[in-house]
């Protein structure tokens, strides 16, 4: 549903539909008077999930500001996409579903906007991720914790569409919620576009996740080989990376040693497994709860996380070996490679 006035700044949030999209949506509807603006709520569920239309959960308050466009499942970069050209506003607010607006952060956006130079491309919230103030943070607690020192995220970031448009928005090889940000930040700044950070405040809750989570983040390797092949090794550091190709080195050779029957080879290796993986259980334990279930998740996720590492990133390099970056409208959503 159009707005009767051109507005400043399109809100757009991309989202399958969690729980905490009713909150997002809640905290907006709050500061309702202070929001002179469209709001583009993406539906990105694959059509067989999306039975529940999204419309009836947008609050009174907003819903004649709100519309809802559906993406069919293509990941976040698609969805964004899909939601910033559908408005025509000079700025575009991006909102992860996840988070939550603090008080008076409709008018500080207007402000960081405003006061935002020419050259300035995007601005970021800050956010702040609340931690547990009675015990140590947990694995999973750290790693969300990271969110508040990360550049340039699209948990809250407004870009100028002229902007995204020049460099096609996001770049839709990026499947899942990472490196997208960081790919269309580089892209920007190739461009002579800098981003700068805001005065406005996004709260990132630690959402409940299963003990195998850190597992199943290792996805973003395959990512992170994308983002290699598109703006060179220096887009992104090392980190464990490295260590975890060796661990997974060791193990594959401790594994066909003892199975052609060269014990001291195989034990050597096994010995540079265990090692290696007991140091990245205790990296990960020592700053933790300590707690018996911690502790044994740790240890487990541990093992797998090396080798899981390993395979997504040799994949993503295999897959992405031609990749080439892409520019201009038109381009956002092609595959190259």
């Amino acid at each position: 549903m159009a707005l009767s006035a051109p507005c400043a700044v399109d809100i757009v949030i991309p989202t399958i539909g969690r729980p905490s999209l009713d909150v997002l949506l809640d905290a907006l509807a709050r500061q309702a008077h202070d929001l002179d603006t469209r709001i583009v709520v993406v539906d990105d569920r694959p059509g067989a999930d999306a039975t529940e239309p999204l419309a009836a959960r947008i609050p009174a308050p907003i819903s004649a500001r709100s519309t809802v466009a559906a993406s069919g499942g293509r990941g976040p970069a698609a969805a964004r996409n899909q939601g910033w050209r559908t408005g025509s506003a000079p700025w575009v607010s991006f909102l992860d579903d996840d988070v939550v607006p603090g008080v008076g952060w409709a008018r500080q956006l207007a402000h960081d906007l405003a006061a935002a130079p020419p050259d300035v491309a995007a601005v970021q919230g800050r956010i702040v991720v609340p931690l547990p103030d009675h015990r140590r943070p947990t694995d999973r607690e750290r790693n969300v914790a990271r969110l508040a020192s990360a550049s340039w995220i699209t948990a809250d970031l407004a870009g100028r569409r002229n902007v995204l448009d020049a460099t096609a928005g996001f770049d839709e090889r990026f499947a899942r919620a990472y490196r997208e940000d960081t790919d269309f930040q580089l892209r920007a700044e190739a461009a002579g576009h800098r981003f700068t950070h805001g005065e406005r405040t996004t709260f990132h809750p630690v959402a409940p996740a299963p003990w195998w989570v850190s597992v199943a983040a290792q996805r973003g390797n395959a990512d992170d080989a994308l983002l290699r092949a598109l703006h060179g090794p220096d887009a992104l550091g090392h980190g464990r990376r490295p260590r975890h190709l060796v661990i997974s080195g060791c193990a594959a050779i401790a594994l066909a040693a003892a199975v052609t029957g060269r014990r001291r080879i195989a034990t050597t290796a096994l010995a540079a497994w265990l090692a290696g993986t007991g140091e990245l259980a205790w990296a990960r334990i020592r700053p933790g709860t300590h707690d018996p279930d911690e502790i044994a998740a740790m240890i487990a996720t541990s093992v797998a996380i090396p080798p899981v590492a390993t395979a997504h990133w040799i994949a993503g390099r295999w897959r992405w070996r031609d990749a080439a970056v892409k520019a201009g409208p038109g381009h956002g959503g092609g595959v190259d490679g």
